[in-house]
This record gives structure tokens, C-alpha cells and sequence, in this order.
């Protein structure tokens, strides 16, 4: 008798990660997977006060968007933020003003822990005195990449440059579907 440790690789049970969610847009809105149609989302947890990973992976995300060209039109980019206390929709709107192809979410924050619980986010506020409000908010530094309809299918971490980025997106955008 075999256990599930000991199938092969492409028998075992994959973990889920991310799932249905609901939260508040950067208008205002109620929104959840299937607000965004038949785009893929590519979904980044991050914060508004963050001085350094946030800013450095928007920009990536949005360079990688860049290099799609019209088949980003295929992808909604969405900032879910870790720190719902400050990041009220207005403020989620003006932070992203740099970012515009990005809808920023946010909600309560048994909202966001649950979101952040689904997608196996890590995120804790800490002290730090030099910092508004006096914390900060390390968190996971990767993106997912869910289907149309919310099903995460592949992820990627901050170690990828804007053009591998844009590599590992061009299969999905391109043929509707995640390669096989």
C-alpha cells in the first residue's frame, strides 16, 4: 500500500493556493474573481507604505506588461494590500496613480487576513519608529497568477527581471489557457 508521499510527483495532491475572494477596489467597489471577466489575474499582496519591494515590483510588473504589448490587455494586475488600517480605497487610488493598469483592493481586516491566508501570504505589521505610523509590513514578495475565474496556475517570485516575467506570461496570454 502506497501513501500519498510516496506517489510519483504527478500523481500527488498539489496544495491550493489562493481561491474566491471579495474586497473593496480602489473606487470603491465590491469586487471578486469573476468581476475581471475572462482576464487573467496576476495578483501581488504589498502595502502602500512600503518603501522598497512594493515600489521595485509594480515597476517590474508593469514592465513586464509593457513587453506584451496588446496581449496584456489579457491580464488585470491586482495590489491586495496587507495593511487595510491605512490603505483605504482613496489611498490605494492615489498610490496607484503611477501604477494605472493596477486595481488596488483592500477591505476589513478579517477580509484581507482571509485573502491572505488562502493565497499563503505572509505578512506581520512590525515597529519601526522611523516609518509612518511607526510600523512597517514585511510580507511575500510574489505574484500569482490566476485564471480566468480565479484558479492560481503558476507563480513568480521577486528574483525575476521584468523580461523573464513577461516570458513565463506571453503562453498564457497567447493561448488562453495554461501550457501543458
Amino acid at each position: 500500500m502506497t501513501t500519498d508521499c510516496c506517489r510519483p510527483a504527478a500523481e500527488a495532491p498539489r496544495a491550493s493556493v489562493g481561491g474566491s475572494f471579495e474586497l473593496t477596489d480602489h473606487d470603491g467597489a465590491r469586487v471578486d474573481a469573476s468581476s475581471f471577466g475572462d482576464r487573467w489575474l496576476l495578483v501581488f499582496f504589498g502595502f502602500t507604505h512600503c518603501r522598497i519591494v512594493c515600489p521595485r515590483e509594480l515597476a517590474k510588473i508593469d514592465a513586464a506588461l509593457q513587453r506584451l504589448g496588446e496581449r496584456a490587455a489579457r491580464i488585470q494586475p491586482l495590489y491586495v494590500t496587507v495593511d487595510p488600517e491605512r490603505d483605504d480605497p482613496p489611498t490605494m487610488r492615489a498610490y496607484l496613480r503611477q501604477h494605472p493598469a493596477f486595481v488596488g483592493l483592500t477591505g476589513t481586516r478579517d477580509e484581507i487576513d482571509a485573502v491572505k491566508q488562502r493565497f499563503r501570504v505572509f505578512a506581520r505589521k512590525t515597529d519601526d519608529a522611523d516609518a509612518p505610523g511607526g510600523y512597517v509590513v514585511p510580507h511575500t514578495a510574489i505574484a500569482y497568477l490566476a485564471a480566468p475565474g480565479g484558479r492560481v496556475v503558476d507563480h513568480f517570485g521577486d528574483a525575476l527581471d521584468a523580461e523573464r516575467l513577461a516570458e513565463r506570461l506571453r503562453p498564457y496570454v497567447e493561448a488562453g489557457c495554461p501550457p501543458k
